[in-house]
């Protein structure tokens, strides 16, 4: 079911994918973006029941960076989108459960997959289509050229939003300059904080020569920020609520979105430093929206091409 709002189904028809298909569609999903590029998931496959589990990594927690585990749950829920798509091109039916084990916290999401036709209807069957941007889908921290991302564009990544239970909201340019301040602020703290930075240089090769919005690190005292011809095109998304299971929603959500922008010819950026402090995170959010929890702020726009991550 879409957003993952289902509960497991039984497969007692025993027609299963094998364990070579498993493996392709657990690959696609190592492909999500994650903070700090921590890839905080682990996959089990139970062949009998065709039951993929999606488990936090403990040993890849962030307790500095990510204090709260948010950012856990949401690197494993673009995970666990990445394998409804791959399942979806390979024609195989992903029913969705998140969080079915209240005494099993580490188990963050169930997929039964089986060969059972899904109905036009579902709201799987599109999912397929993003296959190919799987591979394609960058996060990238280069400047951004000027030109403004369509408005029938901006809708569609919004109702990408809205088909895994979040919201997609562009914010009014006077409150984008705001939350570039708090990411600022954010960035200039996280560089600041002896555990933080520690996590940064352990998860990643290299501190990161840009910061969200493109500037060299470090970068020059800040007044206002703008991509090469005007203001950095900024979303926020988020959910009404805020639990574990929220942020595995948010982080399915995240990924739809980042995909279709990557199919669209967008290049893509997020951050959630701003969010992890508690002082700041209520300030991100829009006032002028409906939105109640904001758990990542997208960037997007035309810019170069980036080289891959490494998995």
């Amino acid at each position: 079911m879409a957003g993952g709002r289902g509960r497991v189904r039984a497969n007692p028809s025993g027609d299963t994918p094998g364990q070579q298909t498993v493996t392709s569609l657990v690959r696609a999903a190592t492909a999500a973006p994650s903070l700090h590029n921590a890839q905080p998931w682990r996959f089990r496959y139970l062949s009998e029941s065709g039951v993929v589990e999606v488990r936090a990594a403990l040993d890849h927690v962030l307790p500095h960076s990510d204090p709260h585990g948010r950012a856990l749950h949401m690197g494993c829920g673009a995970a666990l989108l990445n394998l409804r798509v791959a399942a979806a091109h390979a024609g195989i039916r992903a029913d969705t459960a998140l969080l079915p084990d209240r005494y099993d916290p580490r188990l963050l999401a169930t997929v039964t997959l089986s060969r059972e036709a899904v109905g036009e209807g579902e709201g799987e069957v599109e999912l397929g289509d993003l296959y190919d941007e799987i591979r394609r889908r960058r996060t990238s921290r280069l400047p951004f050229g000027g030109e403004r991302v369509p408005d029938l564009v901006r809708a569609s990544l919004r109702d990408a939003a809205e088909r895994e239970g979040a919201q997609l909201h562009f914010p009014s340019s006077w409150h984008t300059e705001t939350v570039l301040d708090l990411i600022h602020d954010a960035e200039g703290r996280d560089q600041a904080d002896p555990g933080r930075s520690a996590e940064l240089s352990q998860w990643t090769e290299a501190p990161p020569g840009h910061d969200f919005v493109g500037r060299p690190v470090p970068a020059e005292p800040h007044s206002t920020v703008a991509e090469a011809d005007g203001t950095p095109q900024l979303a926020l998304l988020g959910t009404a609520e805020d639990r574990p299971a929220d942020w595995v929603r948010a982080g399915q959500a995240m990924e739809r979105v980042l995909l279709l922008a990557t199919g669209e010819g967008l290049s893509t950026a997020l951050s959630s430093e701003a969010v992890e402090w508690s002082d700041l995170r209520w300030t991100v959010r829009d006032p002028l929206s409906a939105m109640g929890q904001v758990h990542v702020v997208l960037r997007f726009g035309y810019g170069p091409p980036v080289p891959a991550t490494p998995r």
